[in-house]
């Protein structure tokens, strides 16, 4: 549950309300699950999620750096824009803005490929992003790796300020023991 609501804005305070979210373990972002498969590939993965999530400038919810064993396809439902960074492992970068502007460049859609490090936050001058993640395999917490700010400045140092604004989960770099598996 999150804490002290009276003090963000009265459009933040009705969607944690009504969406019921939670911090997410180690990412930092505020979520819900809503669907996840009962059916498990040979793997023991469910066989798809789906998650609302919310990035907003107070109560401060960002996403740290971090990767996933699988594809996982980001949709922009309501607010502000959000920008999704992205470092790939040739060492190249990028930095894809969903929202609502489609004619204007924002994406409605965008798939992460998965072993991609990708963080997400809302664009600066925004106060909310509503969006969504869907995954096929499912989200499995063991497959969740956040990165450790520090190795990440070492490799992508002209993001050096984006990193560091974004690690959020200290040291922690993996889900806890039984979460989502």
């Amino acid at each position: 549950m999150i804490k002290d609501l009276h003090t963000y804005s009265a459009q933040v305070q009705k969607l944690i309300n009504h969406f019921d979210f939670e911090r997410l373990p180690v990412e930092g972002t505020l979520y819900k699950n809503c669907y996840r498969s009962s059916e498990r590939n040979e793997n023991g993965k469910p066989f798809g999620t789906a998650m609302i999530g919310l990035y907003c400038t107070e109560p401060l919810s960002v996403s740290c750096f971090h990767r996933l064993q699988s594809d996982e396809v980001w949709h922009f439902y309501d607010g502000d824009p959000l920008e999704l960074y992205l470092l790939y492992p040739d060492g190249s970068h990028k930095v894809v803005v969903l929202g609502n502007d489609i004619f204007g460049g924002e994406e409605i859609q965008f798939v992460v490929p998965a072993g991609v490090w990708q963080a997400g936050a809302v664009a600066p001058g925004g106060e909310y992003s509503l969006f969504g993640c869907t995954m096929a395999p499912g989200f499995y917490g063991p497959d969740f790796e956040a990165a450790i700010g520090s190795e990440l400045e070492f490799q992508y140092p002209e993001l050096r300020d984006t990193i560091r604004k974004l690690s959020v989960n200290g040291h922690a770099t993996k889900m806890p023991s039984g979460y989502e598996e």
